[in-house]
């Protein structure tokens, strides 16, 4: 995503997590945190924030298998040390990218 944007549209984060924009929709009203901003037309407008809530969510329920439920717990109860772990694996998927790319020029 471009990182001088201030915000992204419902689309553009779906495209980027591999998901519908439905399911982000959903996760909206699943959890309270994630409030994107609305334009006069009511079209959603995901902010840096709302994409690294995002993050966090996809994570615990798509990658670590959690039910709904079970990730607001792990959020509320473990809040830092998943905010923790899932940096950690950003940076490792871009190092990872990286090595890869100058496995490529090598």
């Amino acid at each position: 995503m471009n990182s001088e944007k201030l915000y992204f549209s419902i689309s553009e984060i779906a495209d980027s997590f591999g998901v519908s924009t439905s399911l982000i929709r959903y996760w909206e009203t699943e959890f309270s945190f994630l409030k994107p901003h609305k334009n006069s037309k009511g079209d959603r407008r995901f902010t840096k924030q709302n994409i690294e809530q995002l993050q966090l969510i996809y994570h615990l329920v798509k990658e670590r298998g959690f039910t709904l439920e079970g990730a607001k717990n792990e959020l509320k109860e473990n809040k830092k040390r998943v905010q923790s772990l899932n940096s950690l694996s950003t940076k490792l998927n871009t190092i990872k990218s990286g090595l890869e790319e100058l496995s490529k020029k090598l």
